[in-house]
């Protein structure tokens, strides 16, 4: 189970400034927990006196990603990344995404001897492989040489730890994850969505992907209504298929902290998530999980807050039965100030691997 003390505000604020530099290829207008993270850190770096620099797909032409046209592949000169990063001189480099942008930036800092930090945000391996039907194995050379030479990889979980240890790489530093409280809280009225619906709602939130997961949680057998909150690839398939289930698309804001609010289980399918933002978000406005016991949820969820198991219906059924005031209450121990505070110690002098608070 994976905890962060509330506060750290103070901590952050109190240390020296920095000039820090953040490559990804995940940025907006993409809504994922990947770009939802990077952009509250820099937001919360930013704002305790930090200068933060993005380097994303939007500066550069980009091309849509095969199968998953949503997601822009940045396209750009040889030596364009890097001549931005020398000209912005920063105290850190931190690469978070593995993709065109990622690789240009640590080709710049190998060549350079520049320090850098990576993070490991996505199950790479298990991702590409339900969008390639290669085995995972075939992509774990990729991600060891890509993380190798970083000074710290940065991961959120225990599990994702031990898994990235098996592959040789040690140089690994905490970083969790938090809530935006004020937004995601038990009182934030009823929603409109679900006026008609039969109960209990069961919902999902995220990417409508095939790398989620969501057909078996569409495939269970719970009395109620399914309510699928988000785009992607894999919506229109799904709805033709599942013409029982409710597709909200896109939601955000109050209405998404209603829809989590007022759902009775929310249901997280998928196996190739590092944390599952989502996960926390619904449990920080009272809504229990049921998840499969894998990394994220087996990192995060306690008897408590919902329930995991190999059968899906099973751990849907069980975490309806969970106290939603504890629910809340678990939520509101997730702070993203804790975890911003835990990023900027990433990027200091390292030799070794730091344990997790």
């Amino acid at each position: 189970m994976l905890l962060l003390e509330p506060g750290g505000m103070a901590e952050l604020v109190g240390a020296p400034p920095k000039s820090i530099a953040i490559v990804s290829d995940a940025w907006h207008p993409q809504m994922n927990g990947v770009v939802r993270t990077l952009t509250t850190t820099c937001d919360l770096l930013r704002a305790s006196g930090h200068r933060v620099d993005v380097i994303t797909p939007d500066q550069y032409p980009s091309v849509p990603c095969p199968t998953y046209p949503e997601i822009r592949l940045a396209l750009t000169l040889p030596g364009a990344v890097g001549r931005r990063l020398a000209s912005l001189q920063p105290d850190a480099v931190h690469i978070a995404t593995e993709g065109p942008l990622g690789l240009a930036a640590r080709r710049y800092c190998m060549s350079k001897a520049v320090p850098f930090t990576t993070a490991y945000h996505t199950q790479f391996p298990d991702y590409v492989s339900r969008r390639t039907y290669l085995p995972p194995d075939a992509f774990w050379p990729y991600i060891r040489w890509f993380h190798r030479p970083a000074q710290r990889v940065m991961v959120a979980t225990e599990s994702i730890r031990e898994e990235l240890r098996e592959q040789g790489l040690t140089r690994l530093h905490h970083w969790g994850r938090g809530v935006d409280l004020e937004a995601f809280r038990p009182d934030v009225g009823p929603s409109a969505d679900y006026e008609g619906l039969a109960g209990p709602i069961q919902l999902y939130v995220g990417r409508v992907a095939v790398e989620k997961n969501i057909e078996a949680f569409l495939k269970t057998d719970q009395p109620g209504t399914k309510v699928v909150v988000g785009d992607g690839p894999a919506l229109a398939d799904l709805k033709a298929r599942y013409p029982q289930a409710v597709f909200l698309g896109k939601r955000s804001g109050d209405d998404l902290a209603r829809c989590y609010a007022n759902a009775d289980v929310f249901v997280f399918p998928s196996k190739t998530d590092t944390f599952g933002l989502v996960m926390i978000e619904a449990l920080a406005c009272g809504t229990p999980v049921a998840a499969y016991p894998v990394p994220g949820p087996r990192d995060i969820l306690t008897d408590e807050a919902g329930a995991m198991s190999e059968d899906l219906d099973e751990a849907i059924a069980t975490a309806l039965t969970r106290d939603r005031q504890a629910c809340a209450a678990f939520g509101r121990q997730f702070s993203w100030q804790a975890a911003t505070v835990q990023f900027l110690a990433g990027l200091e002098e390292f030799d070794g691997e730091t344990l997790t608070p």
